[in-house]
């Protein structure tokens, strides 16, 4: 039978709070149980949000995106006369990446704009940190931030040494396609 104590037997322990008349005191074995099982949720709670914050995104479907890019030159995407010694030209942008296949960190795909449906190929390789994405493409090169399941900003760049001749830098939001 379990041990009871009055609250005047509490007062021996200062910080101690007094206990209803009769209740029982837990038993060595029965408090050791409850500091177990609360290990335990506490355990079991941090590996389930470690599982899933290290879960590859799967990026996998068509990304779209609108925004402003800084070109010297001409390239399909952003066609004119200007060459690349002219001065700068800001330009709009409307690009849409299809990821094609995915495994594990390695994506690939083609891209297109509203200029040019070149079905450009493309690689990307996503971070250990799961949001950062490096890539590149026939002329140039991505740097992307993954911002939630079905948004990133894209970075993109390529220098004078392209097919095109033509120099690049642009970065804007994208959101997947919902099918």
């Amino acid at each position: 039978m379990p041990t009871t104590w009055s609250n005047a037997q509490f007062e021996q322990y200062p910080g101690s709070q007094p206990i209803s008349p009769g209740s029982p005191i837990p038993s060595a074995r029965e408090q050791m149980m409850r500091r177990l099982v609360l290990a335990l949720v506490v355990l079991g709670a941090a590996a389930i949000s470690a599982q899933a914050q290290d879960a590859t995104p799967d990026l996998k479907g068509t990304w779209s995106g609108k925004g402003k890019a800084l070109v010297f030159g001409t390239n399909p995407h952003h066609p004119g006369s200007q060459t690349a010694t002219d001065s700068p030209r800001v330009r709009d942008i409307e690009a849409t990446y299809t990821v094609e296949g995915q495994d594990g960190r390695l994506a690939w795909g083609r891209s297109a704009s509203t200029a040019a449906d070149t079905k450009e190929p493309f690689a990307w390789a996503i971070a250990s940190d799961n949001k950062t994405i490096v890539g590149a493409d026939m002329d140039g090169y991505f740097r992307i931030t993954l911002v939630g399941p079905d948004r990133m900003e894209k970075c993109y760049t390529h220098n004078g040494t392209s097919p095109s001749r033509s120099v690049v830098a642009t970065c804007y939001m994208m959101d997947r396609v919902k099918r």
